[in-house]
């Protein structure tokens, strides 16, 4: 897979999560409004990653996109949201891991 490819699955994959994200009831660890700015930041490392793969600087997308994974995946571990990888994440996932 090329790193283009990669850049634009992984972009495809969290602005699905964007799109599809809840926040739950248990998010009383994290205020609601400290959700919001947080997902607020992740909103923006997509759209940098979006506007670096347009302009062809691969890396600096990918790099992009990885912190808005990172963030989401945080407000997930805390309990704040819920959204579930789309599956070609997932398989990503398991790659990384063997």
């Amino acid at each position: 897979m090329s790193l283009e490819e990669l850049v634009t699955k992984y972009i495809n994959s969290s602005t699905h999560v964007l799109g599809e994200i809840k926040s739950t009831e248990k998010s009383f660890i994290v205020e609601a409004d400290k959700v919001n700015e947080v997902l607020k930041w992740a909103r923006a490392y997509l759209e940098d990653a979006m506007h670096f793969r347009e302009k062809k600087k691969l890396n600096v997308s990918l790099t992009s996109v990885a912190y808005c994974e990172g963030l989401l995946d945080a407000l997930r571990l805390l309990g704040a949201v819920s959204f579930e990888w789309p599956e070609t994440t997932k398989d990503q996932e398991k790659e990384r891991q063997s």
